[in-house]
């Protein structure tokens, strides 16, 4: 961070009886077709288009580690651009990525495209420079968790997530000049802030141009996506994560052993597979429909 005199993020990671998981309005916010048009320096320039935290569908997802291995590649001094559009995730992976974007040599300029929510919006607050699409939107809560236990210990976990809650209050009032009081009662209110009003209230400095911004629809987002909302469907229908994963990667192999079993991510298949991974979909978002249902 070379502009910019923000705080540390406190790096932990989550105890007992806690999970991190997608604030489902993000989930349904986030388009992740979206992408920065082409014109950036590919050498210089870090991508954030998926959840933050590891994700064992793809086996990538937007982690501390990928990040730091993409400064030490670009160089410590060397400026860097960040593209984001992503719901959020998990929030000790996004204060981890705080951390090393905000302690950075370089200039960095972080460009919100579509969608920064949850963790991706204080990740946001590391750049030196923000630029926010006219129709992007920022999304600032508490820290989304699922937690588990009694009484006494659900009370324990409040109490152990609140300096996490404060501190990431203490980044947005910095960054943006707004009264930490105010901020917190956004954060507690969940706050959406579009793209006039980001810039407006100082949480970006200025709009990225329409022209910088493209969309790209593709089987893998949208199969990723709708991986996604099923495992929300399923959280939400009481079902805990472990067995989440096992059903999930159960009907993962199964898409993929019908489809030949091709690379480790759809984008490696050849496009003779296309439709398997169209009729994925549709049991996805078929079994997601459902479970909504059920959960009425």
């Amino acid at each position: 961070m070379t502009l910019r005199n923000l705080p540390a993020a406190p790096e932990a990671r989550p105890r007992s009886g806690v999970q991190c998981d997608l604030a489902p309005k993000a989930l349904d916010a986030w388009r992740p077709e979206l992408r920065a048009a082409a014109g950036d320096n590919p050498d210089t320039t870090i991508t954030i288009y998926e959840p933050i935290g590891y994700d064992w569908w793809t086996g990538e997802g937007v982690t501390a580690k990928r990040i730091a291995g993409a400064l030490r590649a670009i160089g410590g001094d060397v400026d860097v651009t960040v593209n984001i559009n992503s719901p959020g995730g998990d929030v000790f992976e996004g204060l981890a990525i705080y951390n090393l974007l905000r302690e950075h040599k370089g200039k960095v300029t972080v460009n919100i495209i579509g969608l920064a929510a949850s963790a991706a919006s204080f990740i946001a607050m590391a750049g030196d420079e923000i630029r926010i699409g006219r129709a992007a939107f920022l999304m600032i809560h508490n820290a989304w968790l699922i937690a588990m236990g009694n009484r006494n210990d659900l009370r324990e976990i409040a109490d152990w997530l609140e300096p996490f809650d404060m501190t990431l209050a203490d980044i947005y009032a910095q960054r943006t000049g707004i009264d930490i009081d105010d901020i917190v009662k956004q954060m507690d209110a969940e706050t959406w802030i579009g793209g006039r009003e980001a810039v407006d209230k100082g949480w970006a400095d200025a709009f990225l141009e329409s022209d910088e911004i493209s969309s790209a629809p593709s089987n893998r987002s949208e199969v990723i996506l709708a991986k996604r909302r099923m495992d929300a469907a399923l959280a939400r229908s009481g079902m805990p994560r472990s067995q989440r994963n096992e059903l999930i990667n159960d009907f993962k192999t199964s898409m993929l052993g019908a489809a030949g079993g091709g690379g480790d991510t759809p984008t490696d298949m050849p496009g003779a597979v296309a439709p398997d991974l169209s009729a994925a979909l549709r049991a996805a978002q078929d079994i997601t429909k459902f479970l909504q249902g059920e959960s009425q």
